[in-house]
């Protein structure tokens, strides 16, 4: 089996192609990036290619690919929604149509718990059929909802593709924490402060909960989704579902209770004077989650994640201390990489 990877130097991207190419099914694997990583794999062959329409032949490049994992996301700027809308939404489109033209047999996507409308008031867990138009007020979201009516009529358009959508919480490892620390907080983040009794105390946001998964265990969901004959949506998320007191624990520090609309308005003010990259919005988003029933993965994948949802937020922790990375360019160590603006999950 040929597979191809997209956004394979990445948080995600790393931890798939190490998946598939521990897999004997798996005989060539092709791993894009578009800056090519000096990180080496055994049987993982690098190639790089920009999927931005107009910026090379992504056709020529998946043709006789059975399954292409499509993974690249650009998270930043985030004061440019028209440059992450150019990768996120017309790059994946320019993807998906490349694979209908290589004829490709299977395609996987990676979606989002960020597709998902605001979840229902009971805070009940919502299984795939639950609606995905995200959250107007981000990029992300509105980025990850269009792309999910896109294949709306791509797939219908296209019965002989198989399409694959996987809808991951929140993804941590270790290797990935300098990258994501770039991402959501920049350079100002105190990195060796995070770590057990070093840090005094975390504000507590309210109603922020959110579920979490460690990053090598949603790559064996996507190896599985390569391999299975399956088709459609997948939530993929470990349990316990986590909050600030949760983190906070890890740590061993206290929490400090923190209204909802004062964290949005000094998020607001660091992000308007680009003191951090995450928006506010993306805040507005991530309190309006559905938490996600993740019974389809197990029952039709056989999966069952291997870390607990605490597990893989204090390997999270664990990276942002020491500095963690890997020799990709999204993954540049803290020392390495500081400053780096985009991202590929």
């Amino acid at each position: 089996m040929r597979v191809v990877v997209t956004g394979a130097s990445g948080n995600a991207g790393t931890s798939v192609v190490k998946a598939l190419a521990a897999d004997r099914k798996v005989t060539d694997l092709l791993g894009v990036a578009r800056r090519l990583p000096a990180l080496r794999i055994p049987g993982v062959r690098w190639a790089e290619a920009d999927i931005e329409p107009g910026r090379g032949d992504l056709a020529a490049l998946f043709a006789g690919a059975d399954a292409v994992v499509h993974l690249a996301w650009k998270f930043q700027p985030t004061h440019d929604p028209v440059a992450t809308w150019r990768t996120n939404v017309l790059g994946s489109i320019n993807v998906f149509e490349a694979c209908a033209r290589a004829g490709v047999p299977a395609l996987v996507h990676a979606s989002s718990v960020g597709a998902y409308s605001p979840g229902p008031g009971d805070g009940r867990p919502v299984d795939e059929s639950w609606p995905t138009h995200g959250w107007p007020g981000a990029a992300y979201t509105r980025e990850k909802a269009y792309l999910e009516r896109y294949l709306d009529g791509f797939e219908p358009a296209h019965p002989g593709l198989r399409v694959v959508r996987m809808r991951p919480g929140f993804l941590f490892k270790k290797e990935a924490a300098s990258e994501q620390g770039r991402i959501f907080a920049g350079p100002f983040l105190p990195w060796r402060l995070i770590r057990p009794g070093l840090l005094p105390a975390l504000p507590a946001v309210s109603g922020l909960r959110f579920q979490a998964l460690h990053t090598d265990d949603a790559a064996a969901a996507y190896r599985a989704a390569v391999i299975r004959p399956v088709r459609g949506p997948f939530n993929l998320v470990a349990d316990p579902v986590l909050d600030t007191a949760a983190v906070a624990g890890l740590l061993h520090a206290r929490t400090l209770p923190l209204p909802a609309g004062a964290a949005r308005a000094a998020l607001a003010a660091a992000w308007r004077v680009h003191l951090v990259p995450a928006d506010p919005g993306l805040l507005d988003a991530v309190l309006r989650l559905p938490l996600l029933d993740a019974g389809r993965a197990r029952a039709e994948l056989g999966w069952t994640p291997s870390a607990t949802a605490t597990e893989a937020v204090a390997a999270f922790l664990e990276g942002l201390h020491r500095g963690a990375g890997l020799a990709t360019p999204p993954l540049a160590p803290a020392a390495a990489g500081a400053g780096a603006g985009t991202a590929v999950p």
